[in-house]
């Protein structure tokens, strides 16, 4: 569960390519929104054309009251398909063909093989329309927050018996970009992810992308390929 929520801080990115390709999903109130569509075509397209993206976040985990429990700062990096993810004395680094997950309180690295067919949310389907049957959204119109206008679309998963019920993604109305991401779970939790900072094309190295064991003195390897 930790991991999935340390890389849903890149659904928003996943989930605007994903639906900026959809092909108009219905659902009983008829099709996707055409001005959401617009919205995530000009976020999606931007992106795409990005050939690397370094973002600090921050992490808010709200309980069912809306009172903010615990807040955490990370950063991710990606390019292409490969990614890495710093979170609160975590690593999640994958190369698009093999995933670590570093554990610092452990010092412990798992390594698995990446599933390309996996439904796992993962930033290595950022560049694919995974997603584009797995939701339907519509816009919610705008506020203005911190000095920017952010338009707010509603996604609401198409598979009911998952956990997450919404998710809200607000977009920079003037520059395009995810500012922030708001998941709804059945239990009653909100997961909040406010991108503090976004850096494109950024000069990151593909050693970014790897887990060297040399730089972790004594680490546990628990290899599951």
């Amino acid at each position: 569960m930790k991991r999935i929520l340390l890389l849903a801080i890149l659904a928003g990115g996943v989930v605007t390519n994903g639906m900026a390709q959809s092909k108009g999903n219905l659902n009983s109130l008829g099709k996707n929104d055409p001005k959401a569509k617009a919205i995530l075509d000009g976020v999606s397209k931007k992106f795409s054309q990005l050939k690397s993206v370094v973002a600090n976040f921050v992490l808010k985990i709200e309980g069912a009251n809306n009172s903010v429990t615990d807040a955490k700062k990370g950063t991710v990096y990606l390019k292409g398909a490969k990614y890495k993810v710093n979170l609160d004395g975590q690593e999640i680094i994958s190369d698009n063909k093999t995933s670590w997950t570093y554990a610092k309180d452990a010092n412990e690295v798992t390594i698995n093989n990446v599933d390309p067919n996996s439904s796992t949310l993962s930033p290595a389907k950022l560049f694919t329309n995974f997603y584009d049957k797995d939701y339907l959204y519509r816009l919610d119109g705008e506020i203005t927050e911190k000095g920017k206008v952010l338009q707010n679309i509603e996604m609401t998963p198409t598979d009911k018996s998952k956990n997450v019920f919404k998710v809200i993604v607000s977009i920079d109305k003037k520059n395009q970009n995810i500012s922030k991401m708001k998941v709804f779970e059945k239990n009653g939790n909100h997961y909040t992810y406010e991108i503090t900072s976004f850096t494109p094309n950024t000069n990151v190295s593909d050693a970014t992308f790897s887990f060297d064991p040399k730089k972790y003195p004594g680490v546990e390897v628990v290899d599951l390929r």
